[in-house]
């Protein structure tokens, strides 16, 4: 069932949603600097290297996802149900990610915490998929839609599965599986 309304409302709420979650990655590092203590700023960044990174990975992670739903949501003309339930999904695992950010920057070396982490960001991505799926088999959705072609397919299912083989190696290779992601923008060449 589409809903005969523009999409706008839906995106707005969804980057205000990202844009509060990007942000309380940092409330952890403004922490840091309000704990008294006579260590100098070169030695408190350096001490706090492991949450800096997660900071920055994590800033990345939620800039690249959003980027994603952004250029998805363009050819978005109304809404429907599933649409919306679909979205509502990918935003926990917007919100949920500076959990396991954090714990990221507390517990560097815990396999449960890096694959906690790259496992919140797997169900992100299979959600952004299953959103582009819909989007594109529902006559109405979209602006343009050639519907469910393999370049459609493919341009969802890539990153997921580029994920899932980060997900199986990151007890062997820590967060440097991520790196899989670079590979992500061939789905875009392909036709």
């Amino acid at each position: 069932m589409s809903m005969k309304r523009e999409p706008d409302r839906l995106v707005l709420f969804t980057d205000a949603v990202v844009a509060i979650a990007i942000t309380l990655l940092v409330l952890p590092l403004v922490e840091i600097t309000s704990e008294p203590g006579d260590e100098p700023p070169i030695e408190l960044v350096s001490h706090h290297w492991p949450q800096i990174f997660s900071f920055l990975l994590s800033f990345a992670v939620i800039a690249h996802l959003w980027f994603t739903h952004h250029q998805l949501f363009e050819n978005v003309r109304q809404y429907s149900v599933p649409l919306v339930v679909l979205n509502m999904a990918w935003l926990l695992t917007i919100v949920v990610l500076p959990f396991p950010t954090e714990l990221a920057g507390t517990y560097d070396g815990d396999t449960f915490v890096r694959l906690f982490y790259v496992g919140t960001i797997l169900v992100s991505s299979i959600l952004l998929a299953a959103l582009r799926l819909l989007i594109h088999s529902r006559p109405g959705l979209a602006r343009e839609s050639p519907g469910l072609t393999r370049a459609v397919v493919l341009h969802a299912v890539l990153p997921p599965a580029l994920l899932l083989v980060a997900f199986v190696l990151v007890p062997f290779t820590s967060y440097w599986s991520l790196l899989l992601l670079l590979l992500s923008p061939l789905a875009q060449r392909i036709r």
